[in-house]
């Protein structure tokens, strides 16, 4: 994937100019400027707060404080960050332990009026003389119209670099023996046991409590009394590495809309396979991106060092215009989670599953990982109308057909009546919603941005299929057989024509499709085109707006829905 890497989002070099608070990159190595230990100063929005200190506040105070904290919190959907012994313009003047320990108190108090929880996260000794110090406290609450904070994590990557072993690790808790033990409970497959190489999408979740302790590896083991122990919630979503299963991998990418995608590369093998491929897609669908270099016990350091270099070119290279920034200890854990967003940082971390090593610096990660949609945004999403997209289906004895997939849009209720289509004339039927689950947990509701699972009455599974959608009935019906986009070419080895065939991947949607009209006589590689695609088969549920991404063979390109063209108007055509 090397040739379509190279200028996959234009030549914008903006990202290079911007501060990226306390780092710099030297030749591999993470560099701490020599400036003052300060903060950037505090901004008005989002979910970070300084505070210079928190003593013996009066009553008028201590509820203005709440009310603080309690907009941080919604900010930061259920997380927010202090800065005690911080000034407003981001100097570290640090407390006395006196201090200290009376604004942790004040600070205690605040979290318990809420519900929440506090974990120190960091600590800095401003002034030794005078033992003066800051501190970085985590203040974690659940909203109220959640069980817990969730966020999903994509794992990507070539086949045999251990991502199933690495996933295996960290929800149970135990080493892998060196032969694959501790990955066998994520695979749904003989052939995948036997073989060793996963072929479908499997998912596993890792739990963490208001404390930043891992729930899983307490007595309860059971998906329900983990779900019912955490605060915060990590899907793992354990994808294909081999090339025969890339549409696999590609479906969970799009249909699963993961946060976070975590790219696991094998020390001694380095960048090979589908790994510059999976690392395009993630890029192309806009999913932060951070690195897990595994196997760190089966070679020499020239070797890993070797293939850290190898990675760092790539992730720097002008296709990809991302700062690589090795983690090896828990502050650059913390300021790698506090940039990863802002600054285009790409953490990098190296762990063994046999050894151990560093496996504690990427649960601490994991733990702090920040949210990824504005509060703003996700609320918009919350009052929009319904739209379930459907990626998986099950028949349950004594309850019917159940529906899998994510809520884009709106909130389900037990009971509502929505519309599921469209079918293959590209109509939709009404339907009652009779249960809802997430994690196997039955719920009042489910909002936007959530994985859930629906019982549908009176529906036999052979009438659904994936891909189609449950909608609001008052929903306008975007159901289209043609649909016009603007796409780009990672990579073709001649040039796209009209009548051009290739396979559509947009969120749960997978079907050949075929180019009927384009705006130019033929487009190569690196190149823009506005085109107008038709299903080859039947009328999907699509929005504008929408990623897309094709592919046929080894031609493969992203792109956007400009124009839905309505089923009924291109009917007759």
């Amino acid at each position: 994937m090397n040739e379509y890497l190279t200028d996959m989002f234009g030549s914008d070099d903006s990202f290079c100019e911007k501060e990226i608070s306390r780092i710099s990159y030297q030749n591999g190595q993470n560099v701490m400027e020599e400036l003052p230990a300060n903060l950037p100063p505090e901004e008005e929005e989002g979910n970070v707060e300084y505070k210079l200190k928190l003593v013996k506040p009066s009553d008028f105070r201590m509820e203005h404080l709440v009310t603080q904290m309690k907009w941080r919190l919604e900010e930061g959907q259920g997380e927010a960050i202090y800065e005690i012994g911080v000034e407003d313009n981001g100097f570290l003047t640090g407390l006395s332990d006196t201090e200290m320990d009376a604004s942790l108190s004040t600070l205690k108090k605040m979290a318990d009026r809420l519900g929440a929880s506090i974990e120190v996260l960091r600590e800095k000794v401003t002034e030794v003389g005078e033992r003066k110090r800051a501190m970085e406290v985590l203040v974690r609450k659940v909203p109220d119209d959640q069980q817990f904070i969730d966020l999903k994590l994509a794992v990507l990557g070539n086949v045999d670099v251990g991502k199933s072993t690495i996933l295996g690790v960290l929800t149970q808790g135990e080493l892998d023996n060196g032969r694959g033990r501790a990955r066998l409970n994520l695979f749904r497959h003989l052939h995948e046991i036997q073989t060793g190489r996963t072929s479908s999408i499997s998912y596993e979740i890792l739990g963490f409590d208001g404390n930043g302790q891992v729930v899983n590896y307490s007595a309860c083991r059971s998906i329900e009394e983990i779900c019912e122990r955490s605060s915060k919630l990590i899907t793992l979503i354990d994808l294909a590495g081999h090339h025969k299963y890339l549409k696999t991998t590609i479906f969970g990418l799009t249909g699963n809309c993961p946060d976070f995608a975590m790219l696991v590369v094998s020390a001694n093998t380095g960048i090979a396979g589908t790994t510059k491929e999976h690392l395009g897609y993630a890029l192309a669908l806009k999913v932060p991106v951070f690195v897990v270099v595994n196997k760190i016990d089966m070679c020499r350091r020239a070797v890993l060092d070797r293939t850290l270099n190898q990675l760092e070119q790539i992730l720097k290279s002008p296709g990809v215009k991302k700062v690589p920034f090795r983690i090896e200890n828990s502050d650059d854990v913390l300021t790698a989670a506090g940039n990863l967003l802002a600054n285009n940082i790409t953490p990098i971390f190296t762990v063994s599953s046999v050894t151990g090593d560093n496996l504690d610096l990427l649960k601490q990660f994991l733990n702090i990982l920040p949210p990824v949609t504005p509060s703003c945004e996700r609320e918009k999403r919350v009052q929009d109308m319904t739209e379930f997209q459907i990626d998986e289906l099950f028949s349950v004895p004594d309850v019917g057909t159940i529906v899998g997939g994510i809520i884009h849009r709106g909130s389900i209720r037990e009971g509502d009546q929505l519309m599921l289509g469209p079918n293959d004339t590209g109509s939709y039927r009404e339907v009652k919603v009779k249960t809802v689950h997430r994690n196997r947990l039955p719920c009042r509701l489910i909002q936007a941005g959530q994985a859930a699972c629906v019982a549908l009455m009176d529906v036999e599974r052979k009438d659904i299929r994936k891909g189609m959608v449950l909608v609001s009935p008052q929903s306008p019906i975007v159901c289209c057989k043609e649909f016009e986009a603007d796409i780009y070419v990672l990579f073709h080895s001649k040039s796209i024509t009209k009548n051009f065939q290739t396979t559509i991947h947009i969120g749960t949607v997978r079907q050949t499709g075929t180019i009927i009209q384009i705006d130019r006589d033929h487009i190569k590689t690196n190149e823009k085109a506005r085109v107008t695609f038709m299903f080859k088969y039947k009328p999907e549920h699509i929005r504008v707006g929408a990623r897309l991404l094709f592919r046929e063979g080894r031609s493969k390109g992203m792109g956007e829905v400009t124009r839905i063209i309505p089923f009924d108007e291109d009917i007759h055509r």
